[in-house]
């Protein structure tokens, strides 16, 4: 198989994939008679999301739009304490603990206390985006700062950087790809957030349209609300993974050139 043969079964190997796996689940379906509402065929599913595509899209978008709201503010905190956390030792040492203790509760435990605070609606889910988001991006920030070598620093106070140009004209480049990585991350994780708040504090978005279906025994569209989330995080992933190859392609050349 030749370079460009191999470079295009290599693009079109996650479609080919997935075309197999929806071969094989309809054909199981067929074959063993499988009630829709235990496990529905894609074909039932495709019919949903044509049935029902008005309703769906306007809580896709909902969903859409939360989880954004709540992915941006957590990339700008994790950003910021990524930033105080890997530029400080002190710091380091007495906030990243209770970080990874924080990071250990399970986000849907935060969601009735949200709604006590804030009621029902976007809010609660937009802040359980952000409080699940926020930590991996947290410690990329965090790591790609605290690995420049001190040598590296030496040499730079030698020739009169200040910590704040240290920071600001090394560390930061130097922390944009553990960055961008962790946006892919964190972007599938904030469509989760949503997602479990909006089955339990929300009146609209996808994880509403969810419980609704499912309390109507409508397992066709509930697997269609299952399949527009996953459409719309791997969008999202291919968007930062599109944006992370423009912006650290000088961190990847090895991986470019094979």
């Amino acid at each position: 198989m030749n370079a460009a043969a191999e470079a295009r079964l290599l693009r079109f190997a996650p479609w080919l994939v997935a075309a197999a796996i929806l071969v094989v689940w309809q054909v199981v379906c067929s074959l063993f008679d499988v009630s829709e509402f235990i496990f529905p065929a894609p074909i039932a599913i495709v019919r949903s999301l044509i049935q029902y595509a008005g309703p769906i899209a306007m809580h896709a978008w909902q969903t859409f739009w939360t989880t954004m709201a709540g992915f941006a503010i957590g990339v700008a905190v994790g950003m910021l304490l990524g930033m105080a956390i890997g530029s400080s030792r002190f710091v380091y040492r007495a906030f990243y603990p209770l970080l990874v203790a924080f990071n250990s509760i399970p986000k849907a435990a935060f969601v009735p206390i949200l709604v006590v605070w804030f009621g029902i609606g976007s809010l609660p889910a937009v802040l359980t985006a952000c409080l699940i988001c926020f930590f991996p991006i947290v410690v990329n920030v965090a790591t790609g700062l605290a690995t420049l070598e001190p040598e590296l620093e030496d040499v730079l106070r030698s020739l009169g950087a200040t910590r704040r140009d240290i920071l600001l004209k090394v560390g930061l480049p130097r922390c944009l790809p553990y960055f961008f990585a962790s946006l892919k991350v964190a972007i599938t994780l904030a469509f989760v957030g949503t997602v479990v708040s909006e089955t339990v504090a929300s009146n609209e978005g996808i994880g509403y349209l969810m419980m609704s279906a499912g309390s109507s025994m409508k397992m066709p569209l509930v697997f269609a609300g299952l399949f527009v989330i996953g459409v719309m995080a791997m969008a999202m992933y291919e968007c930062f993974a599109v944006l992370e190859r423009r912006m650290t392609g000088w961190a990847h050349r090895g991986t470019s050139a094979a």
